[in-house]
């Protein structure tokens, strides 16, 4: 997901500085940034162990690639030719097992959707999201060979919900290619905040610059306007965002973003509406950059996904585990 818009200017590459919550990080799981050295050691290489592909939860209505340019102007206004919703409902869970997280619900967010390229007029339609009105969705960036975030995020989505459910969880998917477009992010905040979610991870893949490198976990700031309050989220927020940034050093062996978040791995922002508008624990993972020809190599493997998907994963459980 790419940030260029009205409303945000795309990061510049800053120099390495070492704060408090870069202590944090690191400390949070012993050895994870050494593992990342590791790796860098042996080539940066992301296949290992792991299968290729994603077992469908249900069939998917559209394997097309989504455009490369996700970010468009907007003039602050919804538009005068708003299409309806689409009629497709979130994809039920499914019945949990017995396991640690039984009785916990997590909500997997794949962010945009594979068709949304060709339902311009409605995802460009804008929905409120309590500080301002921003367009329904995005068609999500690409690598520069074309393979689009869209399928990324669904297929690390699939990945996830096998582990969590291998755990006792119920999960929950905002969408599962099984509608052609969206869903809108004030939608997707819906959907978690519906199901009571114990934990909400909206899955990502960046648009920067080549060299720019690494993932980065976003976290709901405070904001309290029109219908976004997310003063009560805030904390437990920042505590699954944390865990899943440590434990997805550690798995993957990533490291954190080398353009934003101070080399923490962690950002904070205000203009989500997918976190505007939540009302349960929720963050956002931009698991690396497609637009670079290395991050774009890992994301691009089957095997790194699946670390990737259980790196995420083990964060959530971290967090559900208290």
């Amino acid at each position: 997901m790419s940030y260029v818009g009205p409303d945000f200017d795309p990061p510049q590459p800053r120099r390495s500085r070492r704060g408090p919550l870069t202590v944090a990080l690191a400390a949070l799981v012993p050895g994870a940034l050494a593992g990342w050295l590791v790796w860098q050691a042996v080539g940066d290489s992301g296949d290992g162990g792991g299968s290729d592909k994603a077992v469908p939860r249900s069939p998917a209505t559209s394997s097309a690639p989504a455009s490369p340019t996700e970010s468009r102007k907007d003039d602050g206004k919804p538009s005068a030719s708003a299409s309806p919703k689409p009629t497709g409902k979130p994809s039920a869970s499914r019945p949990a097992g017995s396991g640690p997280l039984r009785g916990k619900v997590v909500v997997i967010d794949p962010g945009h959707n594979s068709g949304n390229f060709q339902h311009t007029a409605e995802i460009n339609r804008k929905v409120n999201i309590g500080t301002n009105w921003k367009e329904c969705d995005t068609t999500g960036t690409s690598t520069n060979a074309g393979y689009a975030e869209a399928k990324f995020t669904l297929d690390v989505a699939r990945r996830m919900a096998t582990l969590l459910e291998q755990q006792g969880a119920t999960v929950e998917f905002t969408q599962d290619g099984d509608r052609p477009w969206g869903p809108c992010v004030d939608e997707r905040a819906r959907i978690g905040n519906k199901a009571h979610a114990d934990a909400v991870v909206s899955i990502h893949a960046d648009g920067s610059a080549a060299g720019n490198r690494g993932f980065h976990v976003i976290l709901p700031g405070a904001v309290h306007a029109g219908a976004a309050d997310t003063r009560p989220i805030v904390a437990p927020s920042r505590d699954l965002g944390e865990r899943i940034a440590g434990n997805f050093v550690r798995v993957t062996g990533s490291a954190p973003s080398n353009y934003i978040g101070d080399r923490t791995g962690l950002v904070t922002r205000k203009d989500l509406g997918g976190l505007n508008l939540s009302t349960v624990p929720k963050v956002f993972i931009e698991c690396g950059n497609m637009r670079d020809s290395k991050d774009a190599a890992l994301l691009t493997s089957g095997a790194w996904r699946q670390k990737a998907a259980r790196g995420i994963s083990e964060g959530i459980v971290s967090f559900l585990h208290g």
